[in-house]
């Protein structure tokens, strides 16, 4: 078994980071398998060294350690980017000019994710890719070059469940997402996670289940570039006491100001839920 925990720096980690680290590396120890920390700082306008290497402190004081050296995607572009290059050549991407008011005045749907791309700029090849745009796939094209039937086990009720993905779930609830950011040209999660997911012979994904909805675009783009799709485990969210996610965005109490508090790496165990390391 091989599973990974992949923070991105862009903010300190907090409480339910520490759970879903915990959560990756009590799996990987009860199953005998190895726990990978990868950074996932693809998004250079918030990723900062400060808060990469906060990640560093923080898991080392939690008592994680994990196998060297750590993949920071950001030293991996041309890899992504190759990604892109054997989409095109199979016409299943397409430039895209389109900005968020742009997608929400022709009229688009809401899917699981937010709005659904409705197509605008579908008919545009690579050829025609100008500096800035976005890159996206075209669902509809890649669901015609699958090769298997797309389904995915997840484990976390404790027992192996199968999914089962309908084009039409991608189609209607998903829709044709970006693979590479709009001006930045950073590599977008999707297309990042994947790929180092299959590079790094990862068997087993634990996440959030905030994540969950992006689990059918990723198996999809595991079929048609044919990487092997692991097994998922979502896990539950930490929320504070109103059952709100803890998220960066909304500064949740950092790992690092309880510690300056004086709590102690099993305070925070206790905290989340998961026994002193003692025992």
């Amino acid at each position: 078994m091989i599973t990974r925990f992949a923070p991105s720096p862009t903010g300190p980690l907090h409480l339910g980071h520490a759970y879903s680290a915990l959560t990756v590396w009590d799996i990987a120890a009860r199953h005998g398998g190895t726990a990978l920390l990868r950074i996932e700082d693809t998004d250079s306008t918030r990723a900062r060294p400060a808060f990469e290497q906060a990640i560093y402190n923080d898991l080392h004081w939690l008592g994680l350690d994990w196998p060297l050296p750590v993949r920071r995607q950001s030293d991996h572009t041309a890899d992504y980017n190759g990604v892109i290059e054997q989409l095109a050549k199979r016409q299943l991407v397409f430039p895209c000019s389109c900005t968020r008011r742009d997608i929400q005045d022709a009229g688009a749907m809401p899917g699981v994710e937010g709005l659904v791309y409705p197509g605008t700029c579908r008919h545009r090849t690579m050829n025609d890719a100008q500096p800035g745009d976005a890159i996206r796939l075209n669902i509809s094209a890649a669901l015609e070059q699958r090769d298997r039937t797309m389904t995915f086990v997840e484990l976390s009720s404790g027992a192996p469940i199968k999914h089962h993905i309908t084009p039409d779930q991608l189609i209607n609830d998903i829709g044709d997402t970006v693979l590479i950011r709009k001006n930045t040209g950073n590599p977008a999660y999707h297309l990042a996670c994947a790929h180092d997911d299959a590079l790094q012979r990862v068997t087993h994904v634990v996440r959030g289940m905030d994540l969950w909805a992006q689990t059918p675009f990723q198996v999809l783009l595991q079929n048609i570039i044919g990487w092997r799709t692991p097994q998922y485990h979502h896990h539950a969210l930490i929320t504070d006491d109103s059952g709100k996610r803890l998220a960066k965005i909304d500064k949740s109490k950092a790992l690092s100001k309880y510690r300056a508090e004086g709590a102690t790496p099993d305070d925070i165990r206790r905290m989340v839920g998961f026994p002193p390391s003692s025992c």
